[in-house]
This record gives C-alpha cells, structure tokens and sequence, in this order.
C-alpha cells in the first residue's frame, strides 16, 4: 500500500527500531511495506555506499509476509517486522560468510547465535554487510567487496571493521545492524557515521570466545534506546533505561599509546563535559592506568588473526596485510599469550574502578575526524591502523562495556563522538546515559546529506 500522507520514505527510512515498532504496531505500515522502503533504499544507495556484501530480497519478502500474518494475530515480538541486517562473520542459514575475503567458505546449514537470536525476535533479514578481510582493520576496504563508503560522506570512510553495518544503518536502509568489535569494530563505525554503537562486556552475548576473549558482539543503531533493544535480543536479558541522576564522570584523553587528539574531537569531548555538567552529573579530569594494556591487546590480536587466517578455506586470495596480519601470531614468543592474559587481567582487576572512582568514563572514540578511504596502504596498514583505536582497544582487553555516542558534527559536515566506559555489568547505565545526552542535544535527529 502506498506510505501513508503524513509520512515520507525518509521518515520511515529513519525510523529506526522503537520508530519502525510503532508504525507496525498501529498498523500505519505493514511490515512488507517497510521492507519495500528498504530494498528501494539498498537499491538507490548501495552502488556508491557498498554497505551490503549480499542482499537477500526474496527471503526478506517471505518474512516480512509472515510477520504481517504474526502482527494480524497479535504477535508482540520485540523486532517483529523490522528489516535489520548482519555483519559477514557470522552463520546465517544458507549463506556464507567470509569474513570479508573471496574465499569459497562453506553454505551455514543453520543461523549461528546471533542470527538465530535476531529472527526468533521477528526481525526481517535484509542482506549480509561488508567488512575488512577477516575484521582485522579500522575501515571497511578489500578485493572482495571494494570500498565501503560513508553516507556522511563519500570520500570518507565508514570506520571498521563493521563499517558495512554502520553504513546500511547511517543510509536508512536498515534500522539497525549486527556488529562485532574486538579493538574497536563497533566503536569507531559508530563513531565515524553518527550512530550509537555499544561493545557490551565479555561474554553478555554467549556467543563462542573469538580473539582469545577480545571480541564482543552487538549491534549498530540511531539511538540508545535502539540499541538496548538488540541488546536484549542477543541476550536473552533486559536492560532497562532509567534517568541518571548526579553521577560521578571521570574524562580523559589518555589512550592505550600516546596519541594526539584533533581540536574538533577535543572541541566535541569537552562540550558533551558541559552538556553533562548542565545535566547535574558530577564531572572531572581523572586519567586511567593503561600500562601493559596494549602489548595484552597485541599479542591476542595477533593470535586471533593467525587463528581465522589458518580457518579459511582458501587462504591465497587474501591481501598481503592480511597474511602479515595471519603471519604475526605464529612469529609470538614463547609464552607471550600467556603473559598477555595475565597482563589483561590485571589490567581488568586494576580499570574496573574507574579514576577517581567515577561511575562513568568519558573519552574520544577517535582521535580524529574519519579518515579518508584509501588512507591505509599494503603492509604499512600494521602500523597506521593502530592509531586509529588507542581510546578503544582498552576496553576489549578488560572486557568492561563502552558506549560511542555522537558529539556533534565538524565543521564540514563530518561525525565526532565521544566514547562512554563503564565498569563490568553496567550496560545498562551507560545506555541510559548515551539516551540522556540524545534528549539533551538531539543528536538523533541528524541525517546525512544522501542525494
């Protein structure tokens, strides 16, 4: 049926999940409807952003039909009709997934957790993102699928490695996407393209142990409330949001190396300050402890690459970076995962109080502005990479929850972020924060300039 008069394809587009709930649910849509705006989205914008690996339109079709016939019979699933999307490095039946490389992976004979998870809740699965090969880099580029781009602009990129996922939420073309992060990879595409992007503590999504414990799986969306949606179903549990009241905020611009940070990114990190401040949170200067943090982070990086390199069916056709990358665990010394580990857990013993006590830890996502497409090159990417996720990598060696929120845009139209750290099990509060700061500044409203 056509949209109804008051509503334009972009205001569905951009509904997001909580959005795109409501118009099913008083029957201002249908769920095939949405879909339909959706596709037309993917099929308008996808041949410039290259935010989906694979579009799966005619199954999409059949689920949207079931869930219109589910929503006639009162069926009250929480993503009951509402197109989402996964990231290419989980199972989802029928499909492969290749972790972003040409190789000829096995057909998944059945959904792995977080797809399953997703369709149990109702959600309509539009298609498979790209993603760097084997999730190793901060940007979304490979021989497989080209260059992602992002919607805020195209000569820039959507951050990494779940930079397809970012880019299909940011356009429209999705409510919200899965994503993963084990250095960032949640983060800093949310960061990059204006979205909200939780990497939730180890081991809240059960989902198997992947990078020797660094990697987490969650979901991209336009808002905090969007995000404690998925959240809830990938795991099974609720995460209410409440009105913080009077916390005590700890910032700092120390990251895992010493890194220099953009007057945009510091001009974006001490105005969410004041908006706190004005908010009646307690707010001051208090730098963690990061020693030893990142040679844990390295060498179980370095580990989890060798791991998915030696896994692919055919490990010729991936880039040089990526077999240096897979070529970095086997060159470990002897015992250095060991040492990493025990380095890891001291520093997860030492970071779960935050400085000066603080319930909240405030940081840039990114220390710059997002790079252009193009900006890491052949073997150099080992180096240039890692300074790109010195505030976020801490945070997947101590498994403790972090949250990048939007802080504004540059002056040119590009994202800024700042990034919410929380102690172990505090999901919860640092999405209820990300939502106060949303009401305070409107940051959810923003759209990219897509022509």
């Amino acid at each position: 049926m056509p949209l109804p008069a008051d509503l334009s394809p972009d205001d569905v587009a951009f509904a997001g999940v909580l959005g795109s709930r409501a118009l099913l649910r008083e029957g201002r849509l249908s769920a095939t409807d949405l879909l339909e705006v959706s596709l037309a989205r993917v099929e308008r914008y996808d041949g410039r952003l290259r935010a989906f690996r694979t579009v799966l339109a005619d199954s999409a079709r059949a689920e949207a039909e079931a869930a219109d016939a589910a929503l006639a019979a009162g069926d009250d699933r929480p993503l009951l009709g509402v197109p989402v999307a996964v990231k290419d490095n989980v199972p989802v039946a029928g499909q492969v997934a290749t972790m972003g490389t040409a190789s000829p992976e096995p057909v998944a004979a059945q959904d792995g957790l977080v797809a399953a998870r997703l369709r149990a809740a109702g959600a309509v699965l539009v298609g498979i993102t790209t993603m760097p090969e084997l999730a190793l880099w901060p940007f979304t580029e490979s021989p497989a699928t080209g260059i992602t781009r992002n919607p805020w602009d195209l000569g820039r990129t959507p951050g990494g490695s779940s930079g397809g996922s970012a880019a299909a939420v940011a356009a429209g073309m999705v409510a919200a996407a899965h994503a993963s992060d084990g250095g960032g990879s949640i983060r800093v595409p949310a960061a990059c393209c204006h979205l909200v992007g939780l990497k939730p503590g180890r081991g809240v999504v059960p989902t198997e142990e992947h990078w020797e414990g660094l990697s987490s799986h969650g979901a991209l969306t336009r808002t905090a409330a969007d995000s404690a949606v998925l959240l809830e179903v990938l795991t099974g549990r609720a995460f209410p949001l409440t009105e913080p009241d009077g916390l005590r905020i700890a910032w700092s611009t120390r990251g895992a190396v010493p890194t220099p940070v953009a007057p945009a990114v510091r001009g974006a990190l001490q105005g969410t300050l004041e908006v706190l401040r004005g908010l009646g949170h307690e707010v001051a200067e208090g730098d963690p402890d990061l020693s030893r943090v990142q040679l844990s982070f390295l060498a179980r990086y370095a580990a989890g690459a060798r791991e998915d390199y030696l896994a692919l069916a055919d490990r010729s056709v991936v880039e040089a970076r990526t077999r240096a990358a897979g070529s970095l665990g086997a060159r470990l010394p002897a015992g250095a995962l060991a040492r990493a580990h025990d380095q890891a857990a001291r520093a997860a013993a030492r970071l779960g109080t935050l400085p000066g006590g603080a319930d909240v830890l405030v940081t840039p996502t990114l220390p710059a502005a997002p790079q252009r497409v193009g900006a890491h090159r052949g073997l150099a990417t080992l180096a240039t990479a890692g300074r790109v996720v010195p505030f976020t990598v801490p945070w997947n060696v101590t498994g403790q929850p972090a949250v990048s929120v939007p802080a504004g845009l540059t002056g040119d139209g590009l994202p800024l972020a700042v990034q919410l750290v929380g102690r172990p099990g505090e999901e919860a509060l640092l999405l209820s924060l990300a939502a106060q700061l949303e009401r305070a500044t409107g940051s959810a409203a923003r759209r990219p300039p897509l022509a």
